[in-house]
Parts: C-alpha cells; structure tokens; sequence
C-alpha cells in the first residue's frame, strides 16, 4: 500500500503525472486536506503542514477532525456468492458477519 503515517494519521500516496509530483491525501477525515511533494522528504513535510492547517482550523471552527465511523456499512454481492458464504459460515457454526469480520481483519493484517 501507498500509505504514509505521521502522529496516527495515515494519507494515501500517488504520483500525479501531470504536475510531476507525488499527491497525499489525508484519510479519516471530516473533510478534505492534501498535499504534494517531489520526494518522499518534501511530502512528509507537507504532510505535516497540511494536518496542523487542517486540525487548527477544525478547533476554531468547532468540528471533530476525525471522521466517526459507525461499524455498520452495506456490502453488495452477487446472490452466488452470498450463498457460498450462507454455506461456509454454517458449516463453521458462524454467521456471516462473523466470517465477513473474520476475512477483513485478515486482509487488514496483510
């Protein structure tokens, strides 16, 4: 993965061809913060310059700077495969969020 961390805050990285630079984009967050460099020097730099902009103007506005995630969302599958999970979720004793649950972390975990 193209991800940079710094203080707990992860920014996805790719190279914008265009302007001939490397792009981040700071993930998590209640709104939009990014930033560019052209090594990985520069970008982490501005990776921090860009996350103290965003956090102060969070505090003076009030806003939470991280995004709240509910644990919930909809995942949308074919009917087949939804089956297959029916299946193999039974046949372990789980339910299928269990094996959902169970099949992220480990792609999480890499």
């Amino acid at each position: 993965m193209n991800i940079m961390s710094i203080d707990g805050y992860n920014a996805r990285i790719e190279f914008d061809p265009e302007l001939d630079l490397f792009r981040g984009e700071i993930l998590g967050l209640n709104g939009g913060a990014d930033f560019y460099g052209k090594d990985p020097g520069e970008l982490r730099t501005e990776f921090k310059k860009s996350l103290e902009v965003f956090l102060a103007v969070c505090k003076e506005k009030g806003i939470e700077p991280h995004r709240h995630f509910s644990g919930r969302f909809n995942l949308r599958i074919s009917p087949e495969l939804h089956e297959q999970l029916a299946i193999v979720a039974g046949a372990e004793g789980k339910s299928i969020n269990a094996l959902a649950q169970e099949a992220l972390r480990e792609r999480i975990a890499g």
